[in-house]
Parts: structure tokens; C-alpha cells; sequence
């Protein structure tokens, strides 16, 4: 009986069903993390996590590998991970294979990289440099191309909106680096660059979803790279921000678990406390620290555990490979207490093993000393030793907010308070490497308000003790032209875009054209101060000396060998004769070349000093 067409069709189809069932089918891999990694590191060890489909039944085996082994294989509680360690201390720059076999499945290949070491390390960041904070989002736009980048999750939606996306990226700092080598910065730190594939209010980058990829709205990883050489090529160090405290929700390390334990509070949310005080707190109940500690920042953040030593290697080889494929200077980690500290100070040890010098700064929010000093290295305050060079002197910007608006005594108002503070600076192992500010990202800026971004007196004295004290000084963007704003609404309007950084801005603060008269006599002296503080061992390196305050004058000093640095400053209101025999043992010399007018000057037993007056004496 002759098969109608439909019938026919059908019986051609169920006969072609075996062949198609029995083929074998393919394993597929989805992340392979670090994308590569390099021949000749101090420690030989390399873990490469492998992410994808039901992978963990896999046999692995490296081919074509000379002087590479694999030692060890984990298989963690989900299917779809497969951990490798392998061992590179006999191995040359080389490709080898990743094979990994599984039975019913053809063979999957990984071609993976190992690179021969490029930069060479010169040491990090330190007192000799000015650091300027920004954020890649509101600083400059110069490729609008990857604005709004269709794929991810928080699109471009307008400058006017304070929480969202505004499209600065790397091209457009790339763009501004003479602007900022001419105004005398030397190193850039920049809030986090890595993908934060994340709905709502990502811009900031503190949600990272890729550890190894730059977010595709501020450019690619080749982009990356070419920037931190060209900042090189400008005398300017790049300090990447990252965070090892939480990453964001979106990340397949969360959204597909490798295992319950890679998250504290076994991967569940539960909100930390803030209290970093109770880490330190000798009177604090173990439940409160480990709140504060095992805690989320938020339900949109999952906390790491970094007890998990699988997870610690993840982390820590992050920081290995950006510093190697893009030449980074150095670290700004985030939310540091947080974070387990025997397992951070595990990642201190590491970075300062293969780049002998390197530096980490460690956000420490903790707005008094004696909370702050113990996360240092070499603190005889803390338990364990947290290999930590550089902490943050909240105290310090907290004071320099308040101290320039107050009428200076002998005890306790304006600068008698900073002499207190400066005064109990044997709390801290190494007062060089405090990182110092007037404010950042996530503060009201210096100039809360209108009325106080028009006192430039507040300014200059405050500038003043930031670049010649003690520490690491940074400047947080527009500081130099007195942007203003404060926390009433929220911290979108801190991060307020930079004049002049978008095609359609209506005028542009880069140049002094586009400045107004005030903002150039801000940018002006910031600038003097910021080129004499260069290669100016007694700041970078020397000792600091200081009066107490009497009448309402404060004296400190700089001094490295024959080379001393002094400055007076008047915190009062009025015109004042200052005694300067009092200050003679920071005075070596009756000449000196004052810096804030930029001449030489005869000194003799007294100088008269106008209203919130400074003297910034070079010897």
C-alpha cells in the first residue's frame, strides 16, 4: 500500500532517531579561571577552577605540558566545578592541553597559557605619592560606543539620574591623564572596573560578578592594560580597587554554588552588624564578632568564606593576575575587617613574595585610633599579625572636616585637636603608611555645602596638612576645584560628574577656560603644593615634629637629613604676630623658600600672618 507524504516523512525521521541518540555528546565548559597564568611565579602552585556542565565525573589530564604536573584534583559538592592544582616550578613559557575525559562523552580540550613574566616590579605606592581617587562612571565619558551595553543587566539611564549608570569608562580617564600629571598626582585610584553585571544602582562596581574581566561599560581588558601603561608613561601609578569581602549576587560562583561553605552562614543571608569595634573590643562576645564578620553587607552582596582555603586561592590569584597582565601598582581592598584575617594576611604574604615592596591599602571605617591601628602590621594591639602595610585614617578626615571651620584655642578647638590626635601616633607601628584624605566615595565631600566650597581658606590650610603630615595623602576628584555635595540624598550626588568629562558638558574644568575665576585659584595652589611635594624625601620619608598650639598657632614640621620642611598655620580669625623663635628648632635657617607664595623669604624673630594664614617653609 503506497505511504501518503506524511506518513513518509515520519518514517524518515524515526529511522534517522538512532543515529542522532547515539552520538556522543559534548561536555560543555563555561568559565576557566585565571584565564591564564605565567612561568616563573616565587610559588609554583596554581589552581585552575573549571566551570561548566556536570564536569566533576570528569578525568583530567594535562598533554603536551613540559615541567608541569597536575598534583591534585578536587571535586567540590556540585557537579558542574572541577578544581585543579598543578604545579609549575620546572616549567618555561609554554601552551599545554587540559584534557578532560568522561565515558558516553568525547574528550573536551582546554588550550591554557602560560606566559612569561613581562613587567618588572618597581615597587609600589607609598608617602612619596598623591593619590586621586575616582570613579570611572562619573569622571569622563570618552567612548560612548559602550554606553548602555545591551546584554547587561543596568543600562545607561541618564545623567540626571543620581543612582544610575552615566557612562564615564577608561577612554575617558585615558583621555584626562595630562590633566592630571600636570596637576601633580601620582598614582590614581579608581573604584572597582570589573564587571558588576547587576540590576539597579551597579555603577559604583562594588558587586562584582567576573574577577577577571573589566566591565564591558568602561572597556575591555586590552583597554586596561594600554591605560595602566600610558599612566606609567605619564609618571602615574594605578591602584585597582577590589573586594574579597563579598562579590555580588549575580556571580556563577553564587548563582551556582561550587558548595555551601564557598559563602559564610552557609551561603545564606544574614545581615552583618557594622560593628567592626567588637573585633577589637577586648569585652566583645564571640557572637557579635562573628557577626560582624561572617555577616552580609547586604542581600545582594554574598559574603565569602575565606576559611575556605579554595576560596582564599580564587581570591588571592586575582590580585596575581591583574598586577601581572596589566602592571597594577598595588591594591585598595575593600571592607577589610570583614574579612578573615589570618586568611587576608595570608594574601598580604603572597603579594609581598612575588613583588617584594608591594602595597595593599585596606579600607579600615572605624572613626577612632585605637580601632584603627591594630589592622596595621606590626601593631602590638591586634592578636594576629595582619601583614597589612596601609590603613585608612578615618579619624584623621573626620578632624580635617571639622577643625578648619572652628575658632583654634590652646586645648581643645581647631587645630589643638589635631595636635591631641597627632600627639598619640606611637599607637600606630608605622604612621608613614596611614592612607590620609578629606574625604572619598562614600563621605561627604570636604565641601558639604555652597557656602563652605567658597572658603578657600578652609581649603588651603586643610590641603596644607594633608600633603606635608605624615601618611599617604589621597584627593578624591574635584577636590581641586571645590565640587561640593554632602550624604542628605544619598551617596549618588558625592559621585556627581566631573565639568567638562562628556561630549555635551557645557563647559570643561579641565582646561582653565573652562574654570571659573575661584575654582582656578583652587586647582592653582593645589597644583604648587602637589609639585613641591614631589620627590621631597623629608615628606615622603622623614620625620614629623610639632608644637603645641598657643594663641591659635600650629607648628609642624618635615625632616629627612639636612632637608626640613615647616608649616605655620594661624586658626584663627584674626591677623597675628607669631614668635618664631619659639619654632627655632625647625628653623635651621633665617632664609627659606616659602611655598604658598612661591618666593624666598628673610626670616626674622616674628612674621605677621593674615586670618587663617599659612607658612609653608623649605629649608
Amino acid at each position: 500500500m503506497r505511504l501518503s507524504f506524511h506518513r513518509l516523512l515520519c518514517s524518515v525521521v524515526v529511522t534517522a532517531l538512532p543515529q542522532v541518540y547515539h552520538a556522543k555528546p559534548s561536555l560543555q565548559v563555561e568559565q576557566v579561571h585565571p584565564l591564564n597564568w605565567w612561568a616563573g611565579m616565587k610559588d609554583p602552585h596554581l589552581q585552575i577552577l573549571i566551570h561548566g556542565k556536570n564536569l566533576s565525573a570528569c578525568q583530567p589530564s594535562l598533554a603536551k605540558a613540559q615541567g608541569i604536573s597536575l598534583e591534585r584534583v578536587v571535586r567540590v559538592d556540585n557537579p558542574d566545578y572541577l578544581i585543579l592544582y598543578v604545579n609549575t616550578r620546572e616549567a618555561q613559557p609554554q601552551t599545554f592541553d587540559i584534557v578532560l575525559k568522561k565515558d558516553g562523552v568525547r574528550p573536551y580540550t582546554i588550550s591554557y597559557e602560560l606566559q612569561p613574566r613581562k613587567h618588572t616590579w618597581q615597587g609600589g605606592f607609598d608617602a612619596s605619592d598623591v593619590v586621586y581617587l575616582l570613579m570611572p562612571d562619573r569622571f569622563a565619558n570618552g567612548n560612548t560606543d559602550n554606553d548602555g551595553r545591551m546584554g547587561l543587566a543596568d543600562p545607561l539611564i541618564g545623567r540626571n539620574e543620581p543612582f544610575g549608570r552615566h557612562g564615564g569608562d577608561i577612554a575617558g580617564i585615558n583621555n584626562h591623564l595630562d590633566y592630571l600629571e600636570d596637576l601633580g598626582i601620582s598614582a590614581i585610584w579608581t573604584t572597582p572596573i570589573l564587571t558588576n553585571d547587576m540590576p539597579g544602582g551597579s555603577y559604583h562596581g562594588y558587586a562584582i560578578t567576573d574577577y577577571y574581566h573589566i566591565d564591558p561599560r568602561f572597556g575591555t581588558n586590552e583597554e586596561f592594560a594600554a591605560f595602566v601603561d600610558n599612566c606609567h608613561h605619564h609618571g602615574i601609578k594605578y591602584i585597582m580597587d577590589l573586594v574579597f569581602n563579598h562579590c555580588g549576587s549575580e556571580c556563577f560562583l553564587f548563582k551556582n554554588l561550587p558548595a555551601s561553605d564557598w559563602f559564610n552562614n552557609n551561603s545564606t543571608y544574614k545581615q552583618t552588624n557594622y560593628k567592626l569595634g567588637t573585633l577589637t573590643d577586648p569585652h566583645s562576645t564571640e557572637a557579635e564578632r562573628l557577626l560582624a564578620t561572617d555577616g552580609w553587607f547586604t542581600k545582594e552582596m554574598p559574603d565569602f568564606n575565606q576559611r575556605n582555603p579554595l576560596v582564599m586561592d580564587y581570591l588571592i590569584q586575582t590580585s596575581i593576575w591583574w598586577t601581572e597582565y596589566a602592571g597594577i601598582d598595588g591594591v585598595r581592598q575593600d571592607t577589610y575587617p570583614y574579612c578573615d584575617t589570618e586568611a587576608m594576611a595570608r594574601w598580604n604574604q603572597r603579594m609581598e613574595l612575588e613583588y617584594p615592596g608591594y602595597n595593599i591599602v585596606g579600607e579600615t571605617w572605624i572613626n577612632y585610633n585605637v580601632g584603627v591601628a591594630p589592622w596595621q602590621t606590626g601593631s602590638k594591639l591586634s592578636k594576629t599579625d595582619t601583614q597589612l602595610k596601609t590603613v585608612m585614617d578615618f579619624p584623621l578626615m573626620y578632624l580635617l572636616g571639622s577643625v578648619c571651620d572652628e575658632e583654634t584655642d590652646d586645648w581643645d578647638h581647631g587645630f589643638a585637636r589635631l595636635w591631641d590626635y597627632f600627639s598619640q601616633d606611637g599607637i600606630y607601628a608605622d604612621p608613614l603608611h596611614l592612607f590620609t584624605f578629606l574625604s572619598n566615595h562614600d563621605t561627604d565631600r570636604f565641601c558639604p555645602t555652597e557656602e563652605k566650597a567658597q572658603n578657600i581658606d578652609r581649603y588651603r590650610q586643610a590641603l596644607a596638612i594633608l600633603l606635608f603630615a605624615r601618611g599617604i595623602p589621597q584627593l578624591y576628584y574635584g577636590d581641586e576645584i571645590g565640587l561640593w555635595s554632602n550624604k542628605q540624598y544619598g551617596d549618588g550626588l558625592l559621585r556627581q560628574d566631573f565639568p567638562g568629562g562628556w561630549p555635551d558638558d557645557v563647559r570643561n574644568a579641565f582646561t582653565p577656560q573652562g574654570r571659573t575665576e575661584a575654582e582656578n585659584e583652587r586647582y592653582n595652589f593645589t597644583r604648587r603644593l602637589l609639585h613641591f611635594r614631589q620627590n621631597n624625601r623629608a615628606i615622603s620619608e622623614g620625620s614629623m615634629k610639632q608644637f603645641t598650639v598657643k594663641d591659635g598657632i600650629w607648628c609642624f614640621a618635615r625632616q629627612k637629613d639636612d632637608n626640613t620642611v615647616t608649616v605655620i598655620l594661624n586658626g584663627t580669625s584674626k591677623e597675628q604676630t607669631v614668635d618664631l623663635t619659639r619654632f627655632a628648632e625647625v628653623l635651621p635657617k633665617n632664609q627659606a623658600y616659602e611655598v604658598v607664595s612661591n618666593q624666598q623669604m628673610q626670616l626674622a624673630d616674628s612674621v605677621k600672618m593674615p586670618p587663617r594664614g599659612i607658612l609653608v617653609l623649605s629649608f
